[in-house]
């Protein structure tokens, strides 16, 4: 087996099923990656402990809490840091003209704005690292590649994350760390799990898709119809994509999960629009269209009598 330095590799969001356990386990079997796996919820990692990985409590969206990481890791690594995954997120689903702003800000404030508060914290630790290959990675999502709809605060939210990441690219480079986006396509997670319970995405009854409410709050809960790609073999997938050549081979762009090159191709040669029949076939939106237009032509047609 190749000879490696030993990395230390900071991991987001991994409360156990996720995908950034999984994640934080595909690192952990490789004996040159020192893995410290975070989560809001410590008792939420217990399967992590049970393997030998250490952990420390971080809630993203507490300064507070994020500072009190970067002093715990600080005291674990001689303050650095190799690799820093940015996974914690969640998703809120919605039509645009039904998303509550509330929820809206919130899906960015998780998805990006923790995610540009917990890179400015680890800075430091990243640039007084010895190592040869420093990165970071974030994990955005393919679900921007097309027009999903429904799905838009979620959407927007990780369009932007791939957008201060393809930034943060460029800017980390006179520092010489590595930046990474993850494009994560259909994975076996939690994540419509924690959806699905989540009584936000009720479509209201004041909707101007309440004609379609089944079908909306089923794509909304569920997502685009795929067959999900098993947790663990994703992360293994994207840890052996990330340790080419020690990480000096590691791409700027991972596209990893059931129908990610799907995914890749389409936004790489399918002009705008010409999938706009499959995709509204497969969200529903087709039949929502067709029972909206029914009701008004109903509606117009009882005026004239």
């Amino acid at each position: 087996m190749e000879k490696r330095p030993v990395r230390t590799v900071l991991v987001t969001g991994c409360s156990d099923g996720g995908l950034g356990a999984a994640l934080a386990v595909a690192f952990h079997k490789h004996r040159w990656y020192r893995v410290i796996a975070t989560a809001r919820n410590p008792e939420k990692m217990t399967h992590l402990r049970s393997l030998g990985i250490e952990t420390v409590q971080l809630d993203v969206l507490s300064e507070e809490s994020i500072s009190a990481c970067v002093e715990k890791v600080s005291a674990l690594t001689g303050a650095t840091l190799d690799i820093l995954v940015n996974n914690a997120g969640a998703g809120y689903n919605m039509p645009i003209l039904d998303a509550s702003l509330e929820q809206t800000k919130k899906q960015f404030e998780l998805n990006v704005f923790s995610v540009i508060r917990v890179t400015q914290a680890f800075f430091p630790l990243l640039r007084a690292s010895s190592a040869e290959t420093k990165m970071i990675v974030n994990n955005t999502s393919c679900a921007p590649m097309l027009a999903f709809p429904f799905l838009g605060p979620y959407t927007a939210s990780k369009a932007a994350l791939s957008t201060v990441t393809e930034t943060l690219r460029l800017e980390m480079q006179p520092f010489d760390i590595n930046v990474v986006d993850l494009k994560t396509a259909a994975v076996k997670s939690r994540f419509f799990d924690n959806v699905g319970t989540n009584d936000a995405v009720v479509l209201p009854d004041s909707s101007p898709y309440a004609a379609g409410k089944d079908l909306v709050e089923t794509f909304m809960q569920n997502g685009p119809p795929a067959k999900l790609m098993d947790a663990d073999a994703w992360a293994k997938n994207v840890v052996v994509d990330l340790s080419r050549r020690g990480g000096k081979g590691a791409p700027d762009q991972i596209w990893r999960g059931a129908g990610a090159t799907s995914a890749w191709f389409a936004a790489t040669f399918i002009p705008v629009g010409w999938l706009d029949g499959t995709v509204k076939k497969y969200s529903g939106l087709k039949e929502v269209e067709r029972r909206i237009r029914a009701g008004e032509k109903e509606k117009m047609t009882m005026m004239a009598q």
